[in-house]
């Protein structure tokens, strides 16, 4: 892991060459392999390793999960020894302002801390959101048309660049980084597939209010819950793209821009036919 984070801080120092290599790892589907090696990599490789390394337990699935925690142990240790040695690669940092001290003093430094290492249980769980956004949704673009999408601009990380972010601090906030660039293309992507498959309204006001702000076409677009199946295929026969368009869902930018320039063509052609008469 240590290994792995030198040759990290290494590479963008190798010239133009390191420095594109670098920029790869910053961004799908480069990134992608970097975070690989640093969270899952090591959990597979140690329960898959573990009947070897433990080979004095009789039960192998026992011998599979202590590998894993003997990787999971690995990782943690690893994080603590780079955010020392990376504070002290950066000492003019330390005693400015940073993130980890202000809210220590706002929770705790025990509850801080505490908190910060309890969310790296969702690693597993995005990593899993991202190898997901790769099997399942890409076939989706070929089958029922379903937008494409550049992972590179959603899955990236670019935190390490600002200034005096160091240590802890550095290492959560690239965390963050690349989780919400996961989550936020699995929401577009999720879009898209509950208006071209299920374009109903909640039953529940509540439920469509909770979650307007992330399927923004639950609020006007799809139809009322209790409007009948026939107002359901009116609405999606009338949002079918023109042929080779894509079935994005109904309120997204691309539609919106379609549907005015469609608009402002119709009022030209009424007004040309207007001034005719």
């Amino acid at each position: 892991m240590l290994a792995g984070a030198a040759v990290v801080h290494l590479v963008p120092r190798l010239g133009p060459a390191g420095r594109a290599v670098s920029l790869w790892l910053c961004r799908a589907p480069g990134l992608d392999l970097a975070i690989t090696y640093f969270t899952a990599g090591p959990m597979i490789a140690g329960a898959i390793a573990g009947p070897r390394v433990f080979g004095g337990v009789e039960s192998r699935g026992l011998a599979a999960l202590l590998g894993f925690l003997a990787a999971v142990v690995g990782q943690v240790l690893a994080v603590m020894v780079w955010t020392v040695l990376h504070e002290l690669g950066n000492r003019k940092h330390l005693k400015g302002p940073r993130i980890v001290h202000t809210l220590n003093r706002a929770v705790g430094p025990a509850r801080n801390h505490a908190a910060v290492w309890w969310t790296a249980l969702a690693v597993p769980v995005f990593w899993v959101i991202r190898v997901a956004e790769y099997i399942v949704y890409p076939p989706l673009t070929w089958l029922v048309r379903l937008p494409k999408y550049k992972p590179a601009e959603w899955v990236n990380v670019s935190r390490h660049k600002f200034e005096g972010l160091v240590g802890h601090d550095l290492i959560w906030c690239l965390y963050c980084d690349w989780m919400t660039g996961i989550w936020a293309l699995g929401g577009e992507m999720l879009r898209n597939v509950e208006t071209f498959w299920c374009p109903i309204r909640f039953d529940s006001a509540k439920k469509c209010e909770n979650c307007k702000h992330d399927f923004p076409d639950v609020e006007e677009a799809w139809a009322p819950a209790g409007s009948g199946m026939a107002e359901v295929v009116r609405r999606i026969e009338a949002h079918l793209p023109e042929p080779g368009g894509d079935n994005s869902w109904w309120g997204h930018p691309a539609r919106l821009t379609v549907s005015a320039k469609k608009k402002s063509t119709a009022e030209d052609a009424e007004s040309a036919e207007g001034g005719a008469e």
